[in-house]
């Protein structure tokens, strides 16, 4: 269950963090508690990647797929989904970034500056243009 839904499981742990506080009460601040859980994301994450990494290498390619023009479009995709990623975490620090709302950790206002003064989501859309330049390289 860990490898196949961690999204779901995720969720799972932090709205029950939310209601009983189980998690910051064991390691002693909410802080720690979200940290901690943001380091088993991250490594989650780590994961994701290089399992994608592992079945794309195993697939056939399709040759429309060999030319330099898919790469280098795959490659413009890598950068600008890691910008938009990198610059949401910093704009909403690691706390903002790994579920702090829900171990009691608010931030004091809305977060309007770049990224989200051009979009609303621009982590998920990062995260969706890596894979996919991911798999056009």
């Amino acid at each position: 269950m860990l490898v196949k839904r961690p999204v779901s499981l995720i969720g799972q742990v932090a709205r029950w963090e939310h209601r009983r506080r189980s998690l910051s009460r064991l390691f002693g601040s909410p802080y720690m508690a979200c940290y901690s859980l943001g380091f088993i994301i991250i490594l989650l994450n780590m994961y994701r990647s290089h399992s994608m990494i592992v079945v794309m290498k195993a697939q056939s390619r399709w040759e429309l797929m060999a030319k330099m023009e898919i790469y280098y479009t795959g490659v413009a995709l890598m950068l600008l989904g890691t910008l938009l990623v990198l610059s949401s975490f910093l704009a909403l620090g690691f706390t903002g970034t790994f579920l702090g709302d829900y171990f009691g950790i608010l931030m004091d206002e809305k977060v309007t500056g770049f990224p989200f003064s051009i979009m609303e989501n621009p982590m998920y859309w990062g995260s969706t243009a890596n894979y996919l330049g991911l798999a056009l390289m």
